[in-house]
């Protein structure tokens, strides 16, 4: 018995000395408990790295560079922006005849908005796809009027369109010029978002000359902006702090994740376009004469197609460049001008940068046989045609 407590004791010297050992050599901060004070820790030694006269680096008469050598600028002025072209801004309401699964006609309501830009005239622009296959128009001013409108032109291809109202000494906005914008510009967009009526945000230019790929079309020279655009935004001005419209919104990003992406028309785009839809009621451009489809794997399989990748042509209109070259239906153009095409909004602006009058040169695969021929690009036609 007494042995064994002896052995214990041993045992128990034994693990002491042990411990004391570790804490010797371990380097951590622990101190007995029955020391009065820890030990001090001995000075570390200089190195070239720390300066031994921290003096030499300060400066008693340093003070912060701003203080009395910058004057603070306001904020842009926004609210009068917006009182200044609000009065021009018009809610745009349309009923348009649609037919749901079982081709059964009923009457939808759409809304969307736009801006007078003629006082006399009534001459009001918008975008294409507010006013696309309308059967009525009514606009309504900032101040309650109503008027019913009618349609003077539209095209899809830059989304926009031109409306009338008789009245006369309307409020209107001035057209700015926005090859003058950089980005990180103030804009106010001004519209019937969410056909609630008239209302303002405000943002900035976060890119300029953006292209955007649309339901098989491509809008370009867009103004990019973080300025809040909701649906029924769609035709109101974008304009900037000296309350000028520098575009018109047309569409935003809608996507998870996605925040402050908008995109509107730029106005040095769309003046042209607005002046030829006044003049004659649509725009003029190179004309070839067919109607396309973007050739993918799958459609290529489907319709048992030799190539996987092109324009497809799914109709070639009468008295057409297209048909006098001797295109057909089921033809696939995969290269124009030497230009490959991939896709049918490829060829689309390929033609566009062209000229009417000019002669092209098409190759296009026919079943399995690659062909080249010449066509003479003509004016387009009007719509109504």
């Amino acid at each position: 018995m007494v042995r064994n407590m002896l052995k214990s004791i041993k045992y128990i010297l034994i693990s002491l000395a042990l411990i004391s050992l570790i804490l010797g050599t371990s380097g951590c901060s622990i101190y007995l408990p029955w020391a009065s004070s820890p030990p001090s820790p001995s000075p570390a030694p200089p190195t070239s790295s720390t300066p031994s006269n921290s003096s030499e680096y300060t400066n008693p008469d340093w003070t912060f560079p701003s203080e009395g050598s910058q004057v603070a600028q306001p904020l842009p002025d926004i609210a009068s922006v917006v009182s200044k072209v609000m009065p021009s801004v018009v809610s745009v309401t349309t009923e348009m005849v649609v037919r749901d699964i079982f081709n059964r006609e009923y009457t939808e309501s759409a809304a969307g908005s736009g801006v007078i830009i003629d006082s006399k005239e009534g001459y009001i622009v918008t975008n294409n796809h507010v006013v696309q296959n309308a059967k009525d128009v009514q606009v309504e001013l900032a101040d309650g009027r109503t008027f019913p409108a009618v349609i003077v032109g539209k095209d899809a291809l830059t989304d926009l369109a031109v409306l009338q109202v008789e009245a006369t000494d309307l409020p209107y906005a001035h057209l700015g010029d926005s090859s003058q914008l950089v980005i990180g510009d103030w804009v106010v967009a001004i519209g019937n978002a969410l056909g609630e009526g008239i209302s303002a945000t405000e943002g900035i230019v976060s890119r300029l000359n953006v292209s955007v790929a649309i339901q098989g079309n491509t809008l370009s020279d867009l103004i990019q902006t973080t300025t809040a655009i909701n649906p029924g935004n769609s035709g109101g001005p974008l304009v900037n702090m000296a309350g000028d419209v520098i575009g018109t919104t047309s569409i935003k990003v809608a996507e998870v994740g996605v925040e402050g992406m908008g995109y509107a028309i730029s106005i040095n785009s769309a003046k042209p376009v607005i002046q030829e839809l006044i003049h004659q009621g649509y725009v003029t451009r190179p004309w070839l004469g067919v109607s396309l489809y973007t050739v993918d794997p799958f459609v290529a399989a489907a319709n048992k197609l030799s190539v996987d990748k092109g324009a497809v042509i799914v109709e070639v209109l009468p008295d057409s460049p297209a048909e006098d070259a001797g295109l057909r239906e089921g033809d696939v153009i995969i290269a124009f001008e030497g230009k490959e095409i991939d896709t049918s909004d490829d060829l689309l602006q390929a033609i566009l940068a062209c000229q009417i009058g000019q002669k092209v040169t098409i190759t296009f695969v026919r079943e399995e046989d690659t062909k080249t021929t010449l066509a003479l690009l003509q004016e387009s036609p009007p719509p109504w045609d």
